[in-house]
C-alpha cells in the first residue's frame, strides 16, 4: 500500500514556487467546501485595475444579473430622459422594511441643497408599533409627495407653485412672495419656510465679537435647485431667502442623468426612483406589489411617493 501523501508544512509552502503555492491553496480551499471557485478569475499577479476598466464597471447600466438596483435605476433614468417631458412621470418608492432610520437621506439632502436651519426636505418620522412589551419602531422617510392633485397649487395667490408635465410640483423662487399659504395647505407638512437664518447666528447672539462671522463658509456656497445657481449670504435678502421650499426630487441632478441624492446615499437600499410611465422600470414593477400603500390617500391628493410595508 502506498504511503499517504504528506501535507506541506509552513516551511514547505514558503519554499514553493508561485505556481505550486497557487495549486496548493486551490486544493486546500476545495477541501474546505468548494471555495476554490473564489479563486477563478484572479490575476496571476497583484496589479491595479486600469482606471478605464474600473470606470466602465461603475457606470455599467446594461442588462444582466450583475446589475444592482442603482445601476438598473440609472438605465431607467437614461431611457426616461430620452423622452419628451410630458411622456415621463417621476415617482419614488420607499421600502419601509429596509429603512433602518439612519437618516443618511436627510443629511445628504441638506448637503446637496445647502439647506439652512429650519429647512428640511426629507425628514424621517419615527413610528412606534404595538403595545409594551411587544413594540417596535418603524421609520418613515417623508419627502414631498409630488401629488397628482396637489392642494398647495391652487392656494398660491401668485402661481409660484405649479405642477410640471413630468409630475414634479415645483416652486418659482422669483415669483414666491413668502405668504406661506402652501405650507398650511400641504397635509403632509412637506414644505418649510426659509427665514434667512444661518447656523452661525447663535454664535453672534452669544458672543457679540462673532457678529461679523454669522455665516459659516459652507453656508454661502451656492445650491443648484431647479437648474439655477442660488446663493444665500448675510445681508442679502434675495431668493431663496423668504421663500417656501420643498423637495423637488433633485431636479438639477435627474435632468443631468443623476439619481436624487437621497437614493444614492440610502444605506439600506430602501429608496427607489424612476419613470412610472416606463413599464420596464424598477419603480413601475415595485408599485405593483401587494405591499404598496400611500399616505393619506383618502384626501384625494394622489401622492406619487409609494411605500412598501
Amino acid at each position: 500500500m502506498s504511503p499517504t501523501p504528506k501535507e506541506p508544512s509552513g516551511s514547505d509552502v514558503a519554499g514553493m514556487s508561485v505556481e505550486d503555492r497557487r495549486a496548493f491553496l486551490s486544493k486546500a480551499l476545495a477541501s474546505a467546501g468548494g471555495a476554490a471557485a473564489f479563486m477563478v478569475g484572479f490575476p496571476s499577479q497583484a496589479e491595479a485595475i486600469p482606471r478605464a476598466e474600473a470606470q466602465a464597471v461603475l457606470s455599467r447600466t446594461g442588462t444582466g444579473p450583475q446589475r444592482n438596483a442603482l445601476e438598473r435605476m440609472l438605465g431607467d433614468l437614461e431611457r426616461a430622459l430620452a423622452k419628451p417631458m410630458d411622456q415621463r412621470k417621476w415617482i419614488m418608492v420607499i421600502d419601509l422594511g429596509k429603512c433602518i432610520g439612519c437618516k443618511a437621506c436627510t443629511v445628504s439632502c441638506v448637503a446637496e441643497n445647502n439647506l439652512p436651519p429650519g429647512v428640511v426636505y426629507r425628514p424621517v418620522v419615527e413610528q412606534e408599533i404595538g403595545e409594551f412589551p411587544n413594540v417596535r419602531k418603524r421609520f418613515i422617510p417623508r419627502p414631498c409627495m409630488q401629488c397628482d392633485n396637489p392642494p398647495c397649487v391652487p392656494v398660491c395667490p401668485v402661481s409660484a407653485t405649479y405642477k410640471r408635465p413630468d409630475g414634479i410640483v415645483a416652486v418659482d423662487y422669483d415669483v414666491c412672495i413668502g405668504c406661506w399659504y402652501c405650507l398650511l395647505a400641504c397635509p403632509y407638512h412637506a414644505r418649510t419656510a426659509d427665514f434667512g437664518e444661518f447656523y452661525g447666528d447663535s454664535l453672534a447672539e452669544n458672543a457679540p465679537a462673532m457678529a461679523g462671522a454669522a455665516a459659516m463658509a459652507y453656508e454661502t456656497r451656492p445650491n443648484f435647485e431647479y437648474g439655477r445657481e442660488w446663493r444665500r449670504e448675510p445681508g442679502r435678502n434675495a431668493s431663496p431667502k423668504g421663500n417656501a421650499r420643498k423637495c423637488q426630487f433633485c431636479l438639477h441632478r435627474i435632468e443631468n442623468g443623476l439619481l436624487p441624492a437621497c437614493v444614492t446615499t440610502c444605506l439600506g437600499g430602501a429608496t427607489y426612483f424612476g419613470d412610472y410611465n416606463d413599464d420596464e422600470s424598477l419603480v413601475h414593477q415595485l408599485v405593483g406589489s401587494p405591499r404598496m400603500m400611500r399616505l393619506k390617500e383618502e384626501l384625494g391628493t394622489e401622492p406619487q411617493v409609494f411605500y412598501l410595508v
